[in-house]
């Protein structure tokens, strides 16, 4: 396995031939991020990992600084995982000054995590159009845990007509079900055991879209809608409220601070109407012990 920066990135790509996947990360890696790499080995002749905590993407107040960067371990982990090329290039070589042109990620970078953090996401484009033209990928493999980042990923791919296929992993969670994120390792545990609310509300709005699909289905050919949390035309609200009814207590007793929970289409993250039918996905944001978490479920009306 090599390591490197952008000049030895360059001169290890001239020599390859053959599919290249990657897989871009901020480094502080986890079993999610392997098999992100692992997906990307199956896709592809070589795999390249990034490893480069991007400045752009956060805000005056965040946690740059502070964020984990343990690169022996992360090299391990990624020579465990099969990467040929560790790409973690000096922040003075991705900027060596500035940048004046950035790309703006748009309406759908302005709601939610973006709403959140403004201007996160036109970093994060940014930071992933300089390595797909650096790496010159023919796929890339990115976690649905970030799912706004994925749909805006997709969407920059068709927009700047990038010729790279883009393939999303399910959320990899720990065994009491808290998604896995490197900022997990923030956590107290007493504020990873008040973080579980998140899970908890995931399964519940599951658990309601499940009935309310078994109730839909046998009066599909004209009968009533049913009872029991609501179902047909007015399940997607019926989904959401399920969502916040564990948040909001948690949130009652100071566990957690609520920055979003909301359905919407997965197409276009606009909020779903209560006739809604087709894929849609349940964002949900929270702050746990001055830890920014997000968690996401995928559903289908």
């Amino acid at each position: 396995m090599k390591v490197g920066g952008i000049q030895a990135l360059r001169r290890w790509r001239a020599e390859q031939s053959g599919r290249v996947g990657l897989v871009p990360t901020m480094g502080a890696l986890h079993s999610g991020h392997q098999a992100l790499m692992t997906r990307a080995r199956s896709e592809s002749d070589l795999v390249v990992a990034s490893i480069f905590v991007n400045p752009l993407q956060f805000g005056a107040d965040e946690d740059f600084v502070q964020y984990p960067r343990p690169i022996e371990e992360d090299l391990k982990k990624c020579e465990e995982a099969g990467v040929d090329f560790v790409f973690a290039p000096a922040l003075a070589e991705m900027y060596p000054s500035a940048p004046e042109v950035r790309v703006v990620a748009g309406r759908m970078g302005a709601v939610f995590e973006g709403a959140a953090r403004p201007g996160h996401f036109d970093g994060v484009l940014t930071v992933v159009a300089k390595l797909f033209t650096l790496i010159a990928p023919d796929v890339t493999v990115f976690g649905l845990k970030d799912i706004q980042q994925f749909v805006l990923v997709k969407r920059m791919i068709a927009d700047l007509n990038f010729d790279i296929e883009l393939i999303g992993l399910p959320v990899v969670r720990d065994a009491d079900g808290l998604a896995m994120s490197s900022r997990n390792s923030y956590l107290a545990p007493d504020d990873r055991a008040r973080a579980l609310a998140i899970p908890r509300a995931l399964t519940a709005a599951s658990e309601v879209a499940e009935r309310g699909r078994a109730t839909a289905e046998p009066s599909a050919g004209g009968g009533s809608s049913g009872s029991g949390g609501g179902t047909g035309a007015g399940l997607p609200d019926a989904v959401e409220a399920a969502a916040l009814a564990e948040l909001e207590p948690a949130a009652e007793r100071g566990d957690l601070e609520i920055i979003y929970c909301s359905l919407v289409e997965a197409a276009t993250l606009q909020p779903c109407p209560p006739d809604f039918t087709g894929s849609a996905l349940l964002l949900v944001s929270a702050t746990v012990g001055g830890t920014h978490l997000i968690d996401n479920l995928p559903l289908e009306f």
